[in-house]
């Protein structure tokens, strides 16, 4: 498969709205691109693991997203459920786990024999790849019950000390707020996002408090009024999860600044017709409509 070139949607320029104590801004991440691998790339090899963030750069993604929660013994894994059934050949809560017992366990052959003998990663594990390739990253914290503190302190904790400086810097986001403000308290400078399914109505108030640098949502509950409302307000919207080529594209025109898919390859090869097409509808208005000899419309 080609590589696939991913343009990417500058922050914006002015001073936020929202900044203040603890506000984390564009300064702390330049450039989101307009499409971030979900879960590593979840369509195309075993999501959050290292051989799905490999996939992501593969396929063209200058960032990926990948979800992380704590075991038993306070390591950082990534995982998205709370058990490990529905990804794994085990099972059970990796929160009752050990890493050594996590890593028994085989996180690729479910999704096929190809990646028969993939492990649950480590966050440090992830960082390290991420670094290798040269790619950007959004974090999102999980946790079970009453360790969402414990959690963003711990993820701030490593990334504070592990993240290569060459790499755009780093973006956590949760649906916990109390994840968020660990995160804030324990290392401020690292820009967070806030999580929702459907933005409430007092969705700044919220990420006013947490000193929130972006907004993501699910994409389902997005309509271009709240879309405009989140960027007039100086915050770029990121949204879940799109795999239709036509939404994503509707989604950017929108004015949604990223979107995390599964299949980055498909949603980056219609916005790049979609900037063709645009481009090549410029260039004729231009010329005042006025075709060119073997040209058509």
């Amino acid at each position: 498969m080609s590589h696939l070139t991913v343009e990417t949607g500058v922050l914006p320029t002015s001073e936020s709205p929202h900044r203040g104590e603890g506000t984390t801004s564009r300064d702390q991440f330049e450039v989101l691109p307009p499409v971030i691998g979900h879960r590593g790339a979840a369509g195309c090899a075993p999501e959050n693991t290292l051989a799905g963030l490999r996939k992501a750069k593969e396929l063209g993604c200058r960032w990926a997203e990948f979800d992380v929660r704590l075991t038993a013994d306070g390591q950082l894994i990534l995982l998205h459920d709370e058990r490990l059934d529905r990804t794994t050949n085990g099972r059970g809560k990796a929160a009752l786990m050990s890493l050594t017992t996590v890593r028994r366990y085989d996180a690729g052959c479910r999704f096929g024999d190809a990646f028969r003998g993939e492990r649950v990663p480590t966050l440090a594990e992830a960082v390290g790849v991420l670094g290798e390739m040269g790619i950007g990253a959004n974090i999102e914290l999980k946790a079970a019950r009453g360790r969402a503190a414990q959690t963003g302190a711990a993820a701030a904790a490593l990334i504070s000390r592990m993240w290569p400086s060459h790499l755009p810097a780093p973006l956590i986001s949760s649906f916990l707020q109390e994840a968020l403000a660990a995160v804030r308290a324990c290392a401020p400078s690292i820009a967070r996002g806030l999580l929702f399914r459907s933005v409430p109505r007092d969705w700044h108030i919220h990420a006013q408090k947490l000193g929130c640098a972006t907004i993501h949502a699910d994409h389902r509950c997005l309509h271009p009024a709240i879309v405009a409302e989140i960027r007039d307000a100086g915050y770029p919207l990121l949204t879940y999860t799109v795999n239709d080529a036509a939404r994503a594209v509707r989604l950017i025109s929108w004015g949604v600044t990223s979107v995390f898919s599964d299949v980055p390859y498909i949603i980056c090869a219609a916005m790049s017709a979609a900037r063709q097409a645009a481009t090549a509808k410029l260039s004729r208005q231009e010329r005042g409509g006025k075709e060119q000899p073997g040209e058509t419309a």
